[in-house]
């Protein structure tokens, strides 16, 4: 796709994770390579690449591209991971994970957020992706554990069912706080329980609504 005009392009993406001390090779391609204009709603394309957070509905809004990119290079994929994402939203983190793991499971709470993601990985000809609609903060129970849990809302403390489908030695990133200011945090499951590693960023997130999150009178409703 071309840019004329001097429109931004996905390269001013790659420069802002760059700036935001991203090194991760393999990261920066899967970015260079992910179109974020496929993952917005058609009235914000123009903005698809500046690094700046995108409405989405609900009150929800994207992540900031270089925020997401340090989140999930905390993760440290190598390619072999089953990666369970909490907030799917359009999915355009979930292609970034797809693209540097096995295979993603992503846990939407909006079924037409959820709906847009499948139709938006699914042009992009991602198959390694699954989003499910449901209550984040319970993970995918009866799944077998997850190598890295990424979590694109806030909540002070980490929700015990996702520490329980956290393998052993596996990593866990989330955003820990009341909702607008937050501390993001990578954790490592030990045989200790959850350990807190170390800062990733400070910034704004939206709230982790559920049953081990804030509470919620919106329903968990599948539409497909």
């Amino acid at each position: 796709m071309s840019h004329p005009r001097g429109d931004p392009g996905p390269e001013n993406l790659v420069e802002a994770a760059r700036a935001a001390v991203v090194t991760d090779e393999r990261l920066l391609r899967a970015l260079r390579e992910t179109p974020r204009a496929a993952f917005v709603p058609a009235s914000h394309r123009a903005s698809a690449y500046l690094d700046v957070p995108i409405p989405i509905g609900h009150g929800q809004v994207t992540t900031q591209p270089s925020l997401v990119v340090m989140m999930v290079a905390a993760l440290g994929l190598t390619g072999d991971e089953r990666v369970l994402e909490i907030g799917s939203g359009h999915g355009f983190q979930t292609a970034l994970l797809a693209r540097l793991a096995a295979h993603v499971v992503g846990v939407e709470r909006w079924a037409d957020l959820a709906e847009q993601a499948r139709a938006n990985l699914a042009g992009q000809g991602i198959g390694n992706a699954d989003i499910v609609v449901g209550d984040g903060t319970l993970g995918v129970p009866d799944s077998p554990p997850f190598d890295a849990i990424v979590v694109s809302a806030a909540f002070p403390e980490v929700p015990p069912p996702l520490t329980a489908q956290l393998r052993a030695g596996g990593r866990l990133v989330q955003p820990v706080g009341p909702g607008g200011q937050e501390q993001v945090e990578l954790y490592e499951r030990t045989s200790q329980g959850l350990e807190r590693r170390r800062t990733v960023a400070h910034a704004h997130f939206v709230r982790l609504y559920g049953e081990f999150g804030f509470p919620s009178t919106a329903p968990f409703e599948d539409a497909g």
